[in-house]
C-alpha cells in the first residue's frame, strides 16, 4: 500500500484499488482501439440498437460508479493538540462513498430495527421522566426522530416523503431528458420535436428510449429513496445498528472487485496455454492438458479454502505487516481473487485451445506458415485476433458466476475478510437473524436484492454481447 500526504488528508492507494483503475484504462483504450476498427465497432453498433441490453447497461454504469466512488481511499487530518505539532491521520481508511453517504455511516442505532420503522425491533427497558421503568420498544435515535407522535404521523410522513420525492424526480427526469434530446439534436442537425420522433419510434442507432426510460426511472427512484433515507433507515439495522442500506452500498465494491480482478488473473492464463495447446500441439499440448486436467480433478471449494486458510495463519503471524484493518481485508481480497483466477481458466482454455486447433488448418495460416511466418507473428495476427469473441463473451458470462462465488465462500467462512462488508458477509450473518424470534429479514433481502440487481444486468448484457461477437448468431 503506498501512502501520500496532501493538505488536510492523507490518499491511500490500496492493491484493489490500483488494480481496479489498471483495469479501467485498459477498457478506454481498447474502447479507442475498437472505434478506429470496423471489424470491431460494428458487433458494438449491434449491441447498442438493443433496448434491454442498453437498459442493463445503465444498471451497470450505476453499479461501476458506486463501486469507483468507494475505491478512492484516504484518511482524515487529526486536528492538531498542541502547537507547531507534526500533522498526524487517523487510522481509520475511509472512501469517497463514505464522505458521500456520512449520515447513513454515522447514524447507528443501538441493535435491530425494521425498515423505515421509528422504534427498536426489540423491547428493552425503559426508564420514563418519573423514576418508573417499563419494558417498552425504544424510539430510535435517528429513525423518524423528526416525529413528535410515529404512531400517527409516521405513515402520513412517509407517503408524503415519497409524494414529494417521486415529484421532484420527475421534474428532474424531464429536465434531463429535454436537455438530453436538445443535445442529441443539435448532433445529428435535427429539429427538437424530430429527434424526438425519431427516438420514440426506435429509427436511431442507438436504443436512446431505453437508455432515456431507464435513466428516468432511476432519477425517480432517487428523489423518493435519497429523502427517505436521510429521515428513516431505508432497509433497518443490523445487529450492532448499523445502517442496512449503506453495508449492501458498500458491497457493491467487494463484488465487482472480485468480478473484474479474477478475470484480469484468469485472462493470461486462459489465453496463452490454450493458443499454445491448440497452435503447437505435439507434446506441448499434452502438457497443457494434463495440467488443467489435474488441477479441475481437484474440488475448487477446497483448493480455495486451503488457500485462503494458509493466508490467514501467515496474516496472524505477521500482524505487525499490516498497518490497518482494511489493509489486512484487501490483501486477503485480492489473494481470493488470485486463487479464484488461478482455478477459473481452465474452461475458457478449453474453448481457445478447440478454436485455436481450427484456425490453424484455414488457408490464411497455411499461407503465410508457408511464406515462413515465424509463429509469433502468425499467433499475434492471425489467432489471437481470431479467438477474442470468444474471450469477450466467456469474460461477460463469468461475471456474474464470480459475483456469485464470492457469497458462497463467504457464506462458509473462506471468502474475504469478515471486517470487510460484503453481500456474502450479510447473508452469513442473516443465517444466525433468521432463526431467532422474531425474524430479521431485512438484511438478507437487502443483499439479495442489490445481488439479483447485478447479476441479472451483468446476464442480460452478457447476453448482448454474445448475440452480437459470436459469428454464428451475428445479425439474428
Amino acid at each position: 500500500m503506498k501512502e501520500t500526504s496532501l493538505l488536510s488528508f492523507q490518499p491511500v492507494i490500496l492493491w484493489t484499488d490500483g488494480l481496479i483503475y489498471f483495469l479501467l484504462v485498459c477498457l478506454v483504450c481498447f474502447a479507442f482501439y475498437a472505434v478506429r476498427r470496423e471489424h470491431l465497432s460494428a458487433p458494438w453498433r449491434q449491441v447498442r440498437r438493443r433496448p434491454l441490453v442498453m437498459s442493463a447497461l445503465i444498471v451497470l454504469i450505476f453499479y461501476i460508479a458506486v463501486g469507483l466512488t468507494d475505491s478512492i481511499h484516504f484518511r482524515r487530518q487529526l486536528p492538531a493538540t498542541e502547537e507547531n505539532q507534526e500533522v498526524q491521520y487517523s487510522p481509520e481508511v475511509l472512501s469517497l462513498l463514505d464522505v458521500l453517504v456520512d449520515s447513513l455511516k454515522n447514524n447507528n442505532e443501538r441493535s435491530y430495527s425494521a425498515p423505515l420503522a421509528a422504534y427498536a425491533y426489540t423491547k428493552e427497558m425503559i426508564t420514563g421522566d418519573d423514576g418508573s421503568q417499563r419494558r417498552d420498544y425504544p424510539r430510535l435515535a435517528f429513525g423518524g426522530a423528526h416525529l413528535k407522535n410515529p404512531e400517527t404521523e409516521r405513515r402520513a410522513d412517509l407517503l408524503g416523503i415519497v409524494f414529494r420525492g417521486g415529484m421532484a424526480g420527475l421534474v428532474l427526469a424531464g429536465l434531463a431528458a429535454s436537455f438530453f434530446l436538445f443535445a442529441l439534436a443539435r448532433h445529428h442537425r435535427k429539429g427538437f420535436w424530430e429527434m424526438g420522433g425519431l427516438i420514440w419510434r426506435g429509427e436511431c442507432d442507438t436504443a436512446w428510449k431505453a437508455i432515456v426510460f431507464t435513466l428516468g426511472v432511476f432519477i425517480v427512484l432517487n428523489g423518493m429513496l435519497i429523502p427517505l433515507s436521510a429521515k428513516y433507515h431505508l432497509f433497518g439495522t443490523d445487529k450492532v445498528g448499523q445502517d442496512v442500506f449503506y453495508l449492501t452500498l458498500k458491497g457493491i465494491r467487494t463484488g465487482l472487485v472480485i468480478g473484474t480482478l479474477t478475470t484480469l488473473v484468469m485472462l493470461p492464463f486462459a489465453i496463452f496455454l490454450g493458443i499454445s495447446a491448440g497452435y503447437f500441439r505435439g507434446w506441448i499440448d499434452d502438457l497443457i492438458q494434463y495440467l488443467y486436467t489435474t488441477l479441475s480433478s481437484v474440488p475448487g471449494v477446497l483448493l480455495i479454502a486451503a488457500s485462503v486458510l494458509i493466508l490467514q495463519v501467515y496474516m496472524e503471524k505477521h500482524a505487525d505487516a499490516f498497518s490497518s484493518v482494511t489493509e489486512r481485508a484487501d490483501i486477503r481480497l485480492l489473494f481470493l481473487c488470485i486463487i479464484l483466477g488461478v482455478t477459473g481458466w481452465i474452461g475458457l482454455c478449453r474453448l481457445l485451445r478447440g478454436e485455436t486447433l481450427k484456425l490453424r488448418e484455414l488457408e490464411y495460416v497455411q499461407a503465410a506458415t508457408a511464406l515462413g511466418v515465424g509463429h509469433r507473428a502468425i499467433l499475434f495476427r492471425h489467432i489471437l485476433p481470431n479467438v477474442m469473441h470468444i474471450v469477450l463473451i466467456s469474460v461477460v458470462l463469468d461475471f456474474s458466476g464470480l459475483v456469485l462465488a464470492e457469497a458462497v465462500l463467504s457464506y462458509v467462512g473462506v471468502g474475504v475478510d469478515p471486517a470487510m462488508i460484503s453481500w456474502g458477509n450479510m447473508i452469513n450473518s442473516a443465517r444466525l437473524e433468521l432463526a431467532r424470534e422474531p425474524v430479521v429479514w431485512w438484511s438478507l433481502c437487502a443483499a439479495f436484492l442489490l445481488m439479483f440487481g447485478l447479476v441479472l444486468s451483468a446476464n442480460v448484457f452478457s447476453d448482448g454481447i454474445r448475440d452480437a461477437f459470436d459469428p454464428r448468431l451475428r445479425g439474428r
